[in-house]
Order: structure tokens, then C-alpha cells, then sequence
């Protein structure tokens, strides 16, 4: 692996950084000059996570991989559920969207086909056999582990 994504690596573990601009800032102070779509090429190939500290602050960390999802999300992280014919629509404190998403991710269960996390939305794919109702069940359901 790169030196850069060594670095990287240690400024995840760390776990003091919460957007991808300090995450640069601090690359870039270590003599590697990156850009933003980089740094969330590289977050990703490491499967680095926002979550939530214990000072409440919402960071990028490296999952801890004895955890099977989100352990550490408070219950104000999720704002609203919603669902339609075939997709849940769960909307979230910013930043939250991808704590949220994983946790689902993680659990693949066969209602959902996948999820797709913005800053403060995830969009949660219904499979065929899944129609609204059921979905929006599912998915409490998993939120209610994440608490």
C-alpha cells in the first residue's frame, strides 16, 4: 500500500478529523498533495466510516472490526423514514447519511437490494418481493439496532 494511505490510515485512527478538507490539509502538510475525489477514493478503499465520538462529534474513523455495524449512533442521528412503492427514503442529521447506510449494508438482508447515502439522505433500493410497508418495518427495525 502507498505511503499516502499509510498516513491516511493513521490520521483515521486517530479519529480527530471530520471532513475530507482537513483530511487533505493534513496530507497535504505531510508532502502529499491530493485532491478531494482522492481522499474519498482512498477513504473508501479502506472503508473508513463517519461516526460519532464521544464528545458528540461526527468524525472519519476506520470501523472497529469486531463491530458488525454502527455501534456508536445516537438516537438523534435519524430525522425521518418514509417509503413508496419501492424505496425507503430515510433522512438524517448531517453527516449521518453513511453511518446510517452502512449499518444497513452490513446486515444484507434480502428485502433491500442496497443503499445510496448522501451527506443527510439514504435511499434504501426495495427488492421485488419487498413492497412499502414491509420495508419501512425492515428498516425501523434495523435503526432500533443501531440505538
Amino acid at each position: 500500500m502507498s505511503d499516502r494511505i499509510e498516513v491516511l490510515r493513521s490520521l483515521l485512527v486517530e479519529g480527530k478529523l471530520s471532513t475530507q478538507d482537513e483530511l487533505r490539509m493534513k496530507l497535504e502538510k505531510a508532502r502529499f498533495p491530493v485532491t478531494q475525489s482522492t481522499i474519498s477514493r482512498d477513504l473508501r478503499k479502506l472503508g473508513a466510516v463517519r461516526a460519532v465520538d464521544h464528545e458528540g462529534n461526527t468524525v472519519y474513523r476506520l470501523p472497529d472490526p469486531t463491530e458488525r455495524g454502527s455501534a456508536s449512533v445516537s438516537p438523534e442521528i435519524v430525522r425521518n423514514v418514509q417509503a413508496n412503492d419501492n424505496l425507503v427514503v430515510i433522512h438524517t442529521v448531517p453527516g449521518g447519511a453513511h453511518m446510517v447506510a452502512r449499518h444497513i449494508d452490513m446486515r444484507r438482508t434480502p428485502e433491500f437490494l442496497g443503499t445510496i447515502a448522501g451527506d443527510d439522505t439514504v435511499f434504501v433500493a426495495l427488492s421485488l418481493k419487498t413492497n412499502a410497508a414491509q420495508g419501512l418495518k425492515a428498516v425501523r427495525e434495523l435503526l432500533s439496532e443501531m440505538i
